[in-house]
């Protein structure tokens, strides 16, 4: 224990100077514990940007930084907790500058991976996901298309979001590891499947086949498997009811196939609302049209909603372990949608006040 400094205290009594010397206590440790976290940012900005020149290291540093003490993504109130000799607007038009020209986006992305892929193994569960950045009082933005509002269910002007997160093995934390902001009225914007590949080509270099990709019902699509079952990734995607799947041979729809089977095993578990949910899981093995020497387990989970969860997934059969484990994995998923909750309440991604659609991206990739 560090040692108190000495005060003339006159004409109190015991307790008086117990809480004294308690709040003193209390100060030397929180100034420990912000400087210990001082320094852990600091070490990790150099790692991800020290092959950077000096201006471009402070423009990260200030940027990461910035954003973690305002929880904005207003340059104004990023510029006045950098306490430097520039005044505020001198420091927002540096800011501004170095977003739109920053040109090592990529080397920046992979310096990033190198820092956190201590975090994962074998086992590790990767969640894509795409979702929609909504401003719907900007009319000066570059690119500005139509996207889905997921709080409201309309359609607003904003952006496409291609987003990946990598669960930790241990308590199942979600890191981001491949962002894409883009525009469907960009010049060379294929379609929404070739940004999904985007991200698959990004996971096929970077993470070792076994690990499992959780995809879901947006990602049924043919090119999906196209892509999974050739390379022999592991993969678990939720299907649609309307889609077709050889089953003994014969084609079938999914949601006719699922009406015969009332669940072999039993799935409970309590949901994050409190409420409990009694499961029926079972496992049928299946083939897809396209790949019919291709073997696949079908799980049928109901119970869960209105709709009984259609999983099929090439990981190796298991019985109720299988079972369990491609329902729980794919219950997972939900924590991307936490992340991104978090990335637009937490940093206020959705109110970003710059223009251009490469400081869009230069600012989502901080």
């Amino acid at each position: 224990m560090q040692n108190l400094p000495d005060f003339d205290i006159i004409d109190v009594d015991e307790n008086t100077v117990i809480s004294i010397k308690t709040e003193v206590l209390h100060v030397i440790y929180y100034s420990t514990l912000g400087h210990n976290l001082k320094r852990g940012l600091f070490n990790f900005c150099e790692k991800i940007s020290g092959e950077f020149s000096r201006p471009t290291q402070k423009f990260i540093l200030d940027m990461i930084y910035g954003l973690l003490t305002t929880h904005s993504c207003f340059l104004s109130e990023i510029a006045r907790k950098l306490n430097g000799k520039a005044t505020p607007d001198k420091a927002v038009e540096r800011l501004s500058r170095n977003l739109m020209n920053f040109d090592g986006a990529d080397k920046l992305h992979e310096n990033y991976f190198n820092a956190v892929k201590r975090n994962f193994g074998d086992s590790t569960v990767l969640i894509i996901d795409d979702s929609g950045i909504t401003k719907p009082c900007s009319r000066k933005l570059e690119g500005l298309c139509k996207v889905h509002d997921g709080s409201t269910g309309e359609i607003a002007d904003g952006y496409c979001f291609a987003g990946v997160s990598a669960l930790t093995a241990g308590r199942k934390q979600p890191i981001p590891v491949y962002s894409r902001v883009y525009s469907t009225v960009e010049k060379d914007y294929i379609g929404k499947n070739s940004e999904t590949l985007k991200s698959l080509k990004f996971l096929s270099s970077h993470f070792p086949k076994t690990n499992i990709r959780a995809l879901g019902r947006g990602y049924d699509a043919g090119y999906i498997f196209d892509y999974f079952i050739p390379r022999k990734e592991s993969f678990i995607v939720r299907m649609r009811g309307d889609r077709h799947i050889l089953f003994k041979g014969e084609k079938v729809k999914l949601r006719d196939l699922a009406r015969k089977y009332k669940g072999k095993y039993a799935l409970n578990f309590e949901a994050k609302d409190g409420k409990k949910r009694d499961c029926k899981i079972s496992i049928v093995p299946v083939s897809l049209p396209n790949y019919p020497d291709e073997p696949l387990n079908l799980v049928i989970c109901c119970g869960f909603g209105k709709e009984p969860l259609l999983l099929p997934a090439n990981l190796a059969s298991g019985g109720k372990r299988l079972c369990v484990t491609v329902v729980k994995v794919y219950l997972m998923r939900r924590r991307i949608e936490e992340y991104c909750k978090f990335k637009k309440q937490g940093f206020g991604f959705e109110r970003f006040p710059v223009r251009s659609l490469k400081s869009i991206r230069n600012l989502d990739l901080r």
